[in-house]
């Protein structure tokens, strides 16, 4: 019996459970999770019923102890409480955001989320000096503005509604950031080697994350710069995250750190949930979310040679950057 079977099956000692909720306790990615869970189905091991999951008398025994759930509830596991002085300006602020839209691949983190990536990026002694986001569907640029910390921001999207938005709100609040649109198929010499740090939130394809990763790493001034960028298991196999961390290397860049689902996107009416039902995974469950199941790591890198993109000039990556085989919680 492999590791995710394991995980699955102690999870359920606990008690019976939405399988959202073991899809979000799990670690393999979709597809994997897909065709671990029903083998378990198949060996008799579990039962499904209505979207609930629990063990059946066989599985009981091969459960044996009861395992406890330790992640810590005040920090949604994260260790991190996040920077609240802005939270009521913040929240204000993202009333009126534009929507995800499925033609992007869209969708934004929890309030929460962002707040605790915040504080993280300020312990680490990164949000000053000058930074570049790359995609804004969170809004993130704004809560970084709003600590009054950074030197400047600069945001780059396709989306002109995001850019749109962002301007508007910076020339109301008096923030220092500046927005424009920018497909990152085509380069752009203006925004090289001019920030400190990066982030992003990349589409999850190898060749989507190559792109995303190499115009950001295109951004920074050299040697000690650093960035951060989600990446979920859901999306993304091992195999993918051994493919992407080998990027990194060859670009000339350590990871520092890795926190594990730091980045909660929240079923809330208006995020990407909206359009479940063109969800590979929800499609081939044919159950619909009940559960902020979808959630990212928090990657932390760091400039130990001099940054080396591994896309320069114009690319047309087409409907590659957005799909692969793994991209299961992606519309289609």
């Amino acid at each position: 019996m492999n590791r995710i079977a394991r995980q699955i099956i102690s999870f359920l000692s606990a008690g019976r459970a939405s399988i959202w909720e073991i899809i979000d306790w799990q670690d393999a990615s979709l597809p994997e999770f897909f065709d671990i869970f029903h083998e378990l189905e198949k060996e008799g091991i579990i039962k499904l019923h209505n979207g609930m999951v629990e063990l059946t008398e066989k599985g009981k025994s091969i459960a044996g102890k009861i395992i406890q759930r330790y992640k810590c509830e005040k920090c949604d596991g994260t260790g991190y409480k996040g920077v609240d002085e802005i939270k009521e300006k913040y929240v204000e602020i993202l009333k009126n955001r534009p929507q995800p839209i499925e033609k992007y691949d869209q969708g934004y983190i929890s309030v929460s989320s962002a707040l605790r990536k915040l504080s993280f990026m300020i312990e680490r002694g990164d949000a000053y000096g000058s930074i570049f986001v790359a995609g804004d569907d969170d809004l993130f640029s704004i809560a970084l503005a709003l600590t009054e910390i950074p030197e400047k921001i600069f945001v780059v999207d396709i989306d002109e509604r995001l850019i749109e938005y962002i301007n508007k709100v910076a020339e109301e609040e008096n923030l220092r950031i500046e927005a424009e649109v920018q497909d990152l198929q085509k380069d752009n010499e203006e925004l090289k080697k001019k920030f400190d740090v990066f982030v992003t939130d990349p589409v999850e394809t190898l060749p989507g994350i190559k792109l995303f990763l190499s115009r950001c790493v295109a951004s920074l001034k050299g040697i000690g710069c650093s960035g951060y960028f989600g990446l979920t298991t859901l999306e993304a196999s091992r195999k993918k995250w051994y493919e992407i961390q080998k990027m990194l290397h060859d670009m000339g860049f350590v990871i520092t750190d890795i926190r594990r689902q730091f980045q909660v996107y929240p079923d809330d009416g208006s995020n990407f949930f909206r359009y479940q039902e063109k969800l590979p995974i929800v499609q081939k469950l044919n159950i619909k979310s009940d559960y902020n199941w979808y959630k990212s790591a928090l990657y932390r890198i760091e400039a130990v040679k001099e940054p080396k993109p591994l896309i320069e000039g114009d690319v047309e990556f087409g409907e590659a950057v957005y799909k692969d085989d793994e991209s299961w919680a992606t519309p289609v």
